[in-house]
């Protein structure tokens, strides 16, 4: 059975200057990142539809960048595939007092679960010799962006920066809207102008998610997938009717659309 070791061992024959893959041998940090950015939302679609020999292959392609990085940063004498796995390995006994520290006569934790507090004294520690600490640092540029809003969001939150009720911030999300709606009455429109409101109410409906606790990137997901379903499923009704969907008028796919739905209910009760 292959090991860890092997797979360390594929991933510098593959950037070995005389014997690699020409391929291989040309990446960078930064060239791979859009290719990590695949496997791990891969990783994610395989758990989502349940395809548990998929997410096997998918998770070994999301390791495979993770020791590709490792290579490289060997390469440039920065770390090792070692030091990663070091680095994860103290991070979470760090990050879990009550599990790893030592415990009371009675083999009770001696400090309570504290992974938020742990997390904001790191980054304190971290910046101390660097610049004046904000809450928001270290939420990742790269992140997608409703998770990076909902993470702003939750930080300044930690400091009181937020609402205590939900009321006010769905007035925010109508207030947010109004703008927008504002905007496009302008003539003429300045699209500047209609994507920053946009943006606006965007950021209000992350917030509104969070307040009610539901994750907004999950909620968009899951919407996207009963979207492409029910639509999938309105192509597969005119095709029987034998109609060409893009012949259609758009009362004739509303209709359509709303017989699916309809249907779709009628399964559920």
């Amino acid at each position: 059975m292959a090991s860890i070791d092997d797979l360390l061992t594929i991933m510098a024959t593959l950037r070995d200057p005389q014997k690699g893959c020409d391929w291989d041998k040309a990446q960078t940090f930064a060239s791979i990142v859009p290719h990590t950015l695949e496997e791990a939302y891969e990783v994610a679609d395989a758990i989502e539809r349940e395809h548990w020999s998929d997410l096997k292959d998918e998770l070994g392609d999301l390791l495979f960048q993770i020791v590709f990085y490792s290579q490289l940063g060997h390469e440039q004498n920065r770390f090792d595939f070692d030091a990663v796995v070091g680095a994860i390995c103290d991070k979470l006994t760090r990050r879990h007092p009550h599990v790893f520290d030592p415990k009371d006569s009675q083999g009770e934790p001696l400090h309570g679960p504290d992974w938020e507090g742990i997390k904001a004294q790191e980054r304190a520690d971290k910046a101390a010799s660097e610049q004046p600490t904000s809450v928001l640092d270290g939420v990742t540029l790269g992140l997608p962006a409703l998770v990076r809003a909902h993470k702003l969001q939750k930080r300044c939150a930690r400091v009181g920066f937020d609402w205590d009720a939900v009321a006010p911030v769905l007035d925010k999300v109508r207030e947010e809207i109004a703008e927008v709606e504002q905007e496009l009455a302008i003539t003429p429109v300045d699209p500047a102008r209609v994507e920053e409101e946009i943006g606006d109410l965007l950021f209000s409906v992350v917030n509104l998610a969070r307040h009610v606790g539901t994750d907004a990137e999950s909620a968009l997901r899951n919407a996207n997938q009963k979207f492409e379903r029910r639509f999938r499923q309105v192509e597969t009704q005119l095709r029987n009717d034998e109609k060409n969907i893009q012949e259609c008028q758009l009362d004739e796919l509303e209709s359509a659309w709303q017989q699916v739905k309809k249907q779709e209910k009628s399964n559920t009760l």
